[in-house]
């Protein structure tokens, strides 16, 4: 039943490095970009954020290094996804559609 491997299912190093890149990139904008209006106060869950998008980063890199592809996909994942609630909470102040689920 599930005895032929889709090959669009494969996570390759290519698909990978291209993750690893598009989460770097908006990781090092969210770090840039002061906090919105909406969301002044929150200094404290936006450092949160950030040390959590930063740890989800190391480990991708760590399970990459193991040629662990699998892993690695799954926690650029998670920090994509916290990247996401990030921007859409206004914790960091971007409309970059490309990079971030925000209206752009």
């Amino acid at each position: 039943m599930f005895s032929k491997i889709d090959m669009e299912d494969t996570i390759t190093k290519e698909k990978l490095d291209k993750y690893f890149k598009i989460s770097k990139e908006a990781f090092e904008k969210a770090k840039k970009t002061g906090i919105a209006k909406k969301a002044a106060g929150f200094q404290d869950a936006r450092d949160d954020f950030l040390d959590m998008i930063s740890r989800y980063i190391s480990d991708a890199s760590h399970f990459e290094s193991k040629k662990d592809y699998v892993n690695a996909f799954a926690a650029l994942n998670y920090a994509h996804g916290w990247l996401d609630a990030g921007a859409r909470l206004g914790l960091w102040d971007v409309k970059d559609s490309r990079l971030f689920t925000v209206d752009g």
